[in-house]
């Protein structure tokens, strides 16, 4: 008897096992579980999760989670394959559900020569997103561990009022930006929810995945609309190779901002390793090309 209850008891010590698709679910995650979980990511920091090929490894990863997390929205193209492939029988969170998509053309963000129906799957740029993301995934750390109930609630609404601080902060920082100069160059269409939301206008050669091929003609016809508009800057993505925007830059003479994340947190110890750290990253690159 006393053995089983300290059987039980490490049992119970165990961290919850969850599998995150990307950096910044995993992050999330890591906010709302504590040391409750313990957070595996597949596609990790700097990675694309657009070009993700997932390995048989990954496939063990899944096989061995009590609860995976994903987008959703398309974001993750291998994930349905991979969930299947692992024959894992963990629930799977989707952290969008409830959030309203926008479609990939839409008033504030611009592309070229991509099919203007699609979902837009980069959802977290937008603060009040992230905030309904982390509900879910604070609902389905409670399905597989109720008795953690209490530390997930507790946990999650301390984050949803530093997301509250932050999306505060954004619309702050972005109406001392001279209205004139909101709006930028970036590699490819993450930045839609965050241009409807806070009122900068985008413009991208690639669309919603970083994949998507960007051509001379939409390249030259982006130059030409730096030079008329001027456009003041562009920025670099830290999961896009740096010589179209460097090309943008050095043919219309925009300034080449600093690197900006869109779709993957930094290294521990870079610019950008949670997700607030990564706004307030982008919010300071944005506000130092644009602000004069």
């Amino acid at each position: 008897m006393l053995l089983a209850l300290v059987w039980a008891a490490a049992a119970r010590a165990e961290p919850l096992k969850v599998v995150a698709s990307f950096s910044i679910l995993g992050d999330l995650v890591r906010q709302v579980g504590g040391e409750r979980v313990s957070v595996a990511v597949l596609v990790g920091p700097n990675g694309d999760a657009h070009s993700f090929v997932p390995s048989p490894g990954d496939a063990r990863t899944l096989a061995g989670a009590r609860l995976v997390v994903v987008n959703g929205l398309g974001f993750e193209g291998w994930i349905d394959r991979l969930v299947k492939a692992s024959g894992t029988k963990a629930p799977v969170v989707v952290a969008s559900s409830g959030v309203t998509p926008i479609e990939e053309a839409q008033e504030g963000h611009a592309h070229a020569g991509h099919d203007a129906h699609a979902p837009d799957p980069h959802a977290w740029q937008n603060v009040a997103n992230a905030k309904r993301y982390v509900a879910s995934i604070r609902d389905g750390l409670i399905g597989v561990d109720p008795e953690g109930r209490a530390t997930y609630e507790a946990r999650a609404s301390a984050y949803l009022a530093d997301l509250d601080a932050l999306d505060a902060e954004v619309r702050r920082t972005v109406a001392a930006i001279p209205e004139a100069r909101r709006r930028v160059i970036t590699t490819h269409d993450a930045f839609g929810y965050f241009a409807r939301a806070y009122g900068l206008r985008f413009i991208a050669p690639q669309g919603v995945s970083s994949q998507s091929e960007a051509t001379a003609r939409d390249v030259a016809r982006i130059i030409r609309q730096v030079k008329r508009d001027r456009i003041p800057a562009v920025f670099l993505e830290n999961v896009a190779d740096p010589r179209l925007m460097l090309q943008i830059a050095r043919e219309s003479g925009a300034k080449a901002g600093g690197r900006i994340f869109s779709d993957a947190l930094s290294e521990p110890g870079g610019p950008a390793p949670t997700y607030i750290e990564m706004m307030r990253n982008n919010l300071r690159e944005f506000s130092a090309a644009l602000a004069g």
